[in-house]
């Protein structure tokens, strides 16, 4: 089945990936530009092709429901609940501590609109979870999956988030005006 899903990624769709899918057993992938519902798609069938493949994402609850609910946790979703007042960091950070290996993927932009400022939130559940941050960039324009090398957080998050986002620059996302 991987062969197939191989074949399918590399030479049917034509997208490489570049960078080491194996990632340490406790990490945050942050995934950009996000500018496409498809965006969703092609991560995940890449993902199918990482050395760990138990890699989860969050979404808002919304998309939770019935009967999508079943798909988005079969996928390896979890429902997050964006408006609440309870604190999705720490409820967050706490699976990694609940989990011998815990791999978060999520966008930093929190959306697929054009945003100038990245949410933080990932930012302060790395912090707290003490884990590394990987950046996975979604180049249209080259049809690449580019992974970086694990990044650690220094504490001061505006110099680290500017860091984090020079990895981003030129790359193209599937809606090249969001990019």
């Amino acid at each position: 089945m991987k062969k197939i899903r191989e074949y399918i990624f590399y030479n049917v769709l034509k997208w490489n990936i570049v960078g080491d899918t194996d990632f340490v057993k406790k990490c945050i992938i942050i995934a950009a530009p996000h500018t496409h519902w498809s965006d969703f798609f092609l991560a995940i069938f890449a993902r199918s092709l990482f050395e760990n493949k138990n890699v989860r994402f969050i979404g808002k609850k919304e998309l939770f429901k019935f009967p999508l609910k079943y798909i988005m946790n079969w996928l390896g979703g979890m429902p997050v609940n964006r408006n609440s007042s309870s604190n999705s960091v720490d409820s967050i950070a706490d699976l990694f501590s609940q989990n011998e290996s815990f791999i978060l993927a999520l966008s930093p932009e929190g959306t697929r609109k054009k945003v100038d400022n990245w949410k933080t939130g990932f930012y302060y559940i790395a912090k707290k979870a003490n884990v590394p941050i990987y950046s996975v960039a979604l180049d249209f324009e080259n049809k690449q999956i580019i992974i970086s090398k694990p990044f650690i957080i220094t504490g001061d998050i505006d110099k680290d988030i500017a860091c984090l986002r020079v990895f981003y620059k030129g790359i193209k996302g599937k809606v090249p005006g969001y990019s």
